[in-house]
């Protein structure tokens, strides 16, 4: 599951993901199959190509791709930059990079995946600055199902994020992401009116966040706070426990570029 944020300030772009992958597996126990989640916590997904100094990328949904030899998206990079690198111009604009991107994923997607795949997508989300711009930009990716970038809040600042988000999602918007199609169910609404009440609980019970006036440091520690905030309180729930493991943050300015702030780093254990 995880969870990914891409936080579009006025002074540049927040980029920020936990480090768990969750897998399941099942096993045959004598007539029963059971199955067993395993979770892992040292996945990269705070993704940077080489040569392309002012874009970064962050991923959650699907961990890997591969049937018989899964590769999380990380493992991926030395093809990509091998891609980017032949007839690449010195500085791409985000929307050159983030189809780019894309259509590298596509082709491993396709050569390694089953056609008829029923489960979630593999997400990117895709933030930087083009040359000479003042404000950044957010492209969102969904490999295989729409593959063709989507610019995230073109015209405002504010927080994206995706994975396991309902958390995040009550924090920012007031109200669980569910409740609107519990409340259609219940109260035997439209399709119109469910997205009314949508609109109107987000225009009264979002948090009253100035986002156009918050420095980059603002930017950095609320977006840590989100994915902390999930890996807490998800400490103490029955459920599906996705997101956990070390938190990596990037930013990036028209004027530093990609700049890790905190990132985990491989390291050995004494005996």
């Amino acid at each position: 599951m995880s969870l990914g944020i891409a936080f579009k300030g006025p002074e540049g772009i927040v980029l920020a993901a936990d480090s768990r992958v969750t897998l399941t597996a099942e096993m045959q126990r004598g007539e029963e199959k059971m199955v067993f989640p395993a979770t892992f916590d040292n996945a990269t997904k705070l993704l940077h190509i080489t040569g392309q100094d002012y874009i970064g990328v962050v991923t959650y949904g699907l961990g890997a791709i591969g049937q018989q030899e899964s590769r999380t998206a990380h493992s991926f990079l030395p093809e990509l930059e091998g891609e980017f690198v032949k007839g690449a111009v010195p500085r791409l604009s985000v929307r050159e990079f983030a189809e780019r991107f894309s259509e590298c994923f596509m082709r491993q997607w396709i050569n390694k995946m089953q056609k008829d795949y029923s489960g979630p997508d593999m997400v990117f989300l895709v933030g930087g600055f083009d040359q000479d711009a003042i404000y950044g930009r957010v492209y969102k990716i969904e490999i295989p199902r729409n593959p063709a970038p989507e610019e995230q809040t073109p015209n405002q600042f504010g927080v994206i994020w995706g994975g396991q988000l309902e958390y995040t999602t009550r924090l920012i918007k007031g109200f669980d992401p569910q409740l609107p199609s519990i409340a259609q169910g219940f109260l035997k609404l439209t399709d119109e009116q469910k997205t009314a009440l949508q609109q109107h609980l987000e225009g009264i019970l979002s948090a009253p966040i100035p986002y156009p006036f918050l420095p980059l440091q603002d930017c950095v520690d609320l977006s840590v706070f989100l994915i902390r905030t999930t890996m807490d309180i998800q400490t103490w729930i029955v459920g599906v426990r996705g997101v956990g493991g070390a938190i990596d943050v990037a930013t990036i300015t028209r004027t530093e570029g990609f700049k890790p702030v905190q990132q985990k780093a491989i390291v050995g254990r004494g005996r």
